[in-house]
C-alpha cells in the first residue's frame, strides 16, 4: 500500500463510526488485493505476498471482531473463510482467479455497509484524537492536510 493511500485510511479511521471502520477495512482489502494483481503481473512476487498478508491482517480483524449473539455472524463468518481461503489459493498458487473471487464477495459486502453506514448516526469510535483541517498551501496547487490537537499545551509559539 502507497504511503499516500495509508495516510488517507488513517485520517478517515479517526473520524469514522463502527461501521464506516468495517468500510473502510473492507476498502483496504480491495486495495491490497489490488496492489497484489498489479505486482502478480510484474513479477514482484514479494510484494505480492506482502500485499496479501496485509489483506489477511484486516481481514482476521473483521473475523474476530464478530458478534455471535447476532445471526448474521454466522453467515458473515463464512464468506470471511471463503475470502481467507481464495487469498491463501492466489498466494500459492500464484494465480489472479482466486483474487477476483474474493474481490467480488468483498464488493457486495462493502456496499452493504456503506448502505448502513449511512444511517449510523453513533459518531466516531475514536476520542481525543486530533482534527484534521485541509487547505491549499502557497504552493503550486497542492492540497495538504494538517492534524491539529486543540488539547495539546505545548502547541504554538510562548514568549
Amino acid at each position: 500500500m502507497e504511503k499516500e493511500l495509508a495516510k488517507s485510511f488513517a485520517a478517515r479511521i479517526t473520524q469514522a463510526s463502527k461501521t464506516e471502520l468495517i468500510v473502510i477495512m473492507y476498502e483496504v482489502i480491495l486495495s491490497d488485493i489490488q496492489s497484489a494483481k498489479e505486482k502478480l503481473s510484474k513479477g514482484e512476487t514479494e510484494g505480492f505476498r506482502h500485499d496479501i498478508k496485509h489483506g489477511q491482517k484486516f481481514l482476521n480483524e473483521l473475523m474476530s471482531s464478530l458478534d455471535y449473539t447476532y445471526d448474521i455472524s454466522l453467515n458473515l463468518m463464512s464468506l470471511y473463510i471463503f475470502i481467507n481461503k481464495a487469498l491463501v489459493d492466489a498466494q500459492y498458487q500464484m494465480e489472479r482467479k482466486p483474487l477476483q473471487d474474493a474481490e467480488e464477495v468483498l464488493q457486495i459486502l462493502m456496499k452493504g455497509f456503506e448502505g448502513i453506514a449511512k444511517e449510523d448516526k453513533s459518531g466516531p469510535v475514536m476520542r481525543n484524537t486530533g482534527q484534521i483541517y485541509a487547505g491549499l498551501t502557497y504552493g503550486r496547487g497542492v492540497l495538504n492536510e494538517t492534524y491539529v490537537d486543540p488539547n495539546q499545551v505545548n502547541r504554538g509559539f510562548k514568549a
